[in-house]
């Protein structure tokens, strides 16, 4: 079963088009990660789908809603955290979440639970009676997201949500979302923090210019993308080692003239044994080797840049 079903869905303002014909699948129970650079497309496609703004054509079928037909009946089953900042200032912390679950009519006894159960997820009981005018931006994020948890809801929309956070309250974020999946709720999350993505998601699109370049499990984009490896060997002299390798093949090789060489390479043992024997036969000795898998944050920059080399290739 899906929560979000789109197709050829598209955004245009004037001559611009943001969003170009996408299409799109979000398994309900997942948290699916919609990751882009800056200007992809992400917030005019999440706009869209929280029926902020309506498409320029396309359809997009939101918990078996028409996006287009009924907005209004998906706005009372979905939560939306958007990357823009929204509070309260004279509100209290407390205040804050109680009126948030009162304009959600949720019921007096639940609410007065909630926001309990609320401060200690979030770390806000200790700042509970203080004005949200007098907090720090990350305080006011973490109440700002706290709040959306006031009321009942089958889909969640999280807009860059740890904006702000430190490391810390950044877990502690990711695990309450986390624990709230294990429920039944399914979330819809953008961020560009690579390492979150791979922590918190089930399955991650990447957008590039308003269009899709890859869908997949963090694993699986890992398995296409990642067969590149980087090799860092610290040698104990320094001489000029770049020229001593520069014969070397399928691999690309950055000295830093000191005692670091690092060697990107898809082809990496065949490589790291090439290399150990030219540093060998010249006598320099290695004091510390690593080989590190691709990260999902490299594989990101990969793609996007692939992307765009090949819209920019002639003939494009």
């Amino acid at each position: 079963m899906f929560s979000i079903e789109i197709n050829s869905l598209s955004k245009s303002y004037g001559s611009f088009t943001a969003v170009d014909g996408i299409d799109l699948k979000v398994e309900s129970g997942k948290i699916f990660g919609f990751l882009g650079p800056n200007g992809a497309g992400k917030t005019t496609t999440m706009k869209m789908l929280t029926t902020l703004i309506p498409p320029s054509s396309g359809t997009m079928n939101i918990l078996g809603i028409d996006g287009t037909k009924s907005p209004l009946e998906i706005r009372k089953k979905i939560g939306v955290v958007l990357q823009q900042p929204s509070y309260e200032p004279t509100l209290s912390v407390e205040k804050s979440l109680e009126k948030y679950g009162m304009m959600w009519n949720v019921e007096k006894k639940i609410r007065k639970n909630r926001v309990e159960e609320l401060l200690v997820a979030f770390d806000l009981v200790d700042i509970r009676k203080k004005k949200n005018d007098d907090l720090s931006i990350g305080q006011r994020r973490r109440v700002q997201v706290a709040r959306e948890f006031m009321h009942d809801m089958e889909l969640l929309f999280l807009d860059e949500p740890t904006v702000g956070l430190d490391p810390s309250a950044r877990r502690s974020l990711l695990d309450f979302i986390k624990s709230k999946v294990k429920d039944g709720l399914t979330i819809f999350f953008t961020t560009h923090i690579l390492e979150e993505a791979e922590y918190l998601c089930d399955d991650i699109a990447i957008i590039n210019k308003g269009k899709i370049i890859a869908v997949d499990t963090p694993d699986e984009l890992k398995n296409k993308f990642g067969r590149q490896k980087t090799i860092k060997i610290h040698v104990g002299t320094q001489q000029n080692i770049s020229s001593l390798l520069s014969n070397i093949e399928n691999c690309t090789i950055e000295h830093d003239s000191g005692v670091v060489i690092t060697i990107h390479s898809g082809q990496s043992e065949q490589v790291l044994q090439d290399v150990l024997k030219i540093l060998a036969s010249n006598h320099i000795p290695v004091e510390d080797l690593s080989v590190v898998p691709t990260s999902l944050e490299e594989i990101f920059l990969s793609v996007v840049k692939n992307s765009n080399e090949s819209n920019n290739s002639p003939g494009q």
